[in-house]
């Protein structure tokens, strides 16, 4: 019996499973990965990366799968991972010290570890805590975008993975799976806020503002202000309002919002992208009543910071993005010197994250 397994499944992905378990293969006892049908080399390179690896008839249902895999495992602590996640920094939380040995002390926790999400440009690099540390016994439900299910509580791990699974190429690859899928789960449970919300996030991510503004207001309607994922209902919704040109809406839901999150960048961000489109087409209005709303949300931006241990923050919406676009808004203003100003707050705060 070991003490930490890595548990997978995994189909067609020799693009990134070596990356994967590289990463992790120096701080677990052993890697188990479950096949779902791979037409490429996955297995072949799994193997070879030191992975054992096991075949499972895909059934369109991704707890069926995760529970396969980790009926496999009898190691006391599971960390459950994708194959286009990878492990960076600091692994200590992986060992002993965090994690002991069943014979040491019984497993008292869901640990949940921080995922930041590599997207296209536009989307920025967004952070997530998702369950992925799991005691022996404990399984999953869900067709998709499945979780864990247990009494013990969540404990956030000092463990940092990345993502680069939202990359356009890998979102058109996966696209009508999820679609289906979370289509399917929602038949059976109409009400469930984390179905629409990520229903709402498959629209957003691949364009569809329309649908994705109505999927999202729908979680948002479902869900409840203790909600653990409502800031990111709210954040992305009015994303999706904006870009879906549904500007009363999006400006109403802004207005009845703003007192929720006083400390949340991603919001004010959010609200100055909408006044500042609002703005380009309401000329008359812009400059008295407008642009002064811009110009206030970007530097409320500034004034709250990074929240790195905010769910489904955006780095850099509160640092170099809100720095760099108070720049433009300036330099396009005429004001020269706090363009200037601006500009290098913004380089400087960049340089931080690239060091």
């Amino acid at each position: 019996m070991s003490r930490l397994a890595l548990v997978m499944i995994v189909r067609d992905e020799a693009r990134c499973i070596a990356r994967c378990l590289e990463s992790v293969r120096p701080h677990v006892d052993e890697m188990i990965v479950l096949d779902t049908g791979s037409t490429d080399d996955t297995v072949a390179i799994a193997e070879r990366c030191g992975a054992t690896v096991h075949p499972f008839p895909w059934c369109d249902d991704f707890a069926a799968a995760r529970n396969a895999a980790l009926d496999h495992s009898d190691a006391d602590w599971n960390l459950v991972l994708d194959a286009d996640d990878w492990l960076v920094g600091d692994p200590a939380a992986l060992g002993p010290a965090t994690l002991p040995p069943a014979s040491v002390a019984p497993p008292c926790f869901i640990g949940c570890v921080r995922i930041v999400n590599e997207r296209s440009a536009e989307e920025g690099v967004a952070r997530k805590f998702i369950p992925r540390v799991l005691p022996r016994g404990v399984r999953y439900v869900g067709r998709i975008h499945e979780q864990p299910v247990s009494p013990l509580p969540h404990s956030v791990l000092a463990i940092q993975l990345r993502h680069d699974g939202y990359e356009p190429a890998q979102l058109d690859r996966k696209a009508n799976r999820n679609e289906a899928l979370l289509r399917a789960e929602l038949q059976a449970n109409p009400d469930d806020p984390y179905l629409w919300f990520q229903l709402g996030r498959e629209h957003l991510v691949r364009d569809n503002p329309g649908e994705a503004a109505d999927h999202l207001m729908a979680a948002y309607r479902t869900s409840g202000p203790a909600t653990p994922f409502r800031h990111g209902i709210v954040v992305s919704a009015l994303r999706a309002l904006k870009r879906a040109e549904r500007f009363p809406e999006a400006l109403a839901f802004a207005d009845a919002e703003h007192r929720n999150w006083p400390k949340s960048p991603d919001f004010y961000f959010a609200v100055a992208d909408l006044y500042l489109e609002w703005a380009s087409r309401n000329p008359a209005s812009a400059m008295d009543e407008l642009l002064p709303i811009v110009e206030g949300a970007w530097k409320r931006c500034l004034e709250i910071g990074e929240q790195p241990d905010l769910d489904g923050s955006v780095e850099g919406c509160g640092s170099y993005l809100a720095a760099g676009n108070l720049a433009m808004f300036y330099g396009q203003l005429g004001i020269a010197d706090e363009a200037e100003r601006y500009a290098q707050t913004a380089a400087e705060m960049r340089a931080l994250y690239a060091a």
